[in-house]
């Protein structure tokens, strides 16, 4: 029989992938989204917009919403937009536009920040920011000591010129070299 492969399944991930460690809340993660994924709303339609390197912008169109109609919450790494209007009921002759109250949202990684949402001509707009931490960022580490700290680095990474005689250390190669 053929069966089909679901790719977000632990059972069916490549052996290639059995060199990570410590990416399983990663991939449940995953897995919660690709089961959750012919949920997802339509409305109100949004864009996520790479501005830099480590800057995002969501862009979500909620045209007839105020400031005071809508609510933005984040919890546990999920950005939850919600949208709630409440209309004068009147007699329409016609009434195309949406009114409807939503609720949207956004998964942002560890490294993700929110830092301002503003409502400008009708379009929502979260702008988020990715930061490196600390402890994730590119050490030096020495072979049988501690890792070096960014002063040791950086002395260690200063250029050394050549004299004619060189450095200390060219000086005792040619020396252990001539006594030979």
């Amino acid at each position: 029989m053929n069966k089909l492969l679901d790719p977000f399944s632990f059972s069916t991930f490549p052996k290639q992938l059995n060199t990570t460690v410590g990416f399983e809340p990663i991939f449940k993660r995953l897995a919660e989204m690709a089961e959750t994924m012919p949920k997802i709303p339509t409305y109100p339609p949004y864009n996520i917009k790479k501005v830099d390197e480590n800057k995002y912008v969501i862009e979500m169109a909620v045209a007839g919403f105020g400031k005071q109609d809508l609510e933005l919450e984040l919890q546990d790494g999920t950005l939850t937009v919600k949208g709630n209007i409440n209309s004068e009921d009147g007699e329409y002759l016609y009434k195309g536009i949406a009114e409807r109250a939503f609720t949207r949202q956004f998964t942002l990684a560890d490294t993700v920040e929110i830092k301002n949402a503003d409502l400008i001509n009708g379009m929502l707009k979260i702008w988020l920011e990715r930061f490196i931490p600390e402890e994730k960022k590119p050490k030096k580490i020495n072979i049988g000591g501690a890792p070096l700290d960014p002063e040791a680095q950086a002395a260690q990474s200063t250029k050394q010129f050549l004299s004619e005689t060189g450095n200390k250390s060219t000086q005792e190669y040619l020396n252990d070299r001539t006594e030979k």
